[in-house]
């Protein structure tokens, strides 16, 4: 399993702001292509002006198939100003926990 971890960093002020655009222009065409993320959060404290996200793939193949086709999908917009994003390979037991509701659903 792949994470690909985003932080964004918003102006001041306007995060609220940005998570009504969000939804309104891009959460539809993103979850079409990405599918729900695994956490998607903004900060309370520390630096309040981030929002951060997870989302995750198989593997670097399913992460580059998906995004192309987000980014080819005409509805969808990203109206962001800064954005930071990790690669993490989800390995050992903590890939055995995230995989473990599907696990007991077989």
């Amino acid at each position: 399993m792949l994470v690909d971890h985003r932080t964004y960093r918003i102006k001041p002020g306007m995060t609220q702001a940005h998570l009504e655009i969000y939804e309104k222009h891009g959460l539809a065409a993103q979850t079409r292509h990405l599918g729900q993320p695994m956490a998607y959060m903004f900060a309370e404290s520390g630096d309040v002006n981030t929002i951060v996200h997870d989302w995750a793939y198989e593997d670097p193949s399913d992460r580059m198939r998906r995004r192309a086709a987000m980014w080819a999908d005409p509805e969808w917009l990203n109206p962001l100003v800064v954005q930071n994003f990790d690669l993490l390979d989800l390995g050992g037991f903590l890939a055995l926990l995230y995989q473990l509701p599907n696990l007991l659903r077989q």
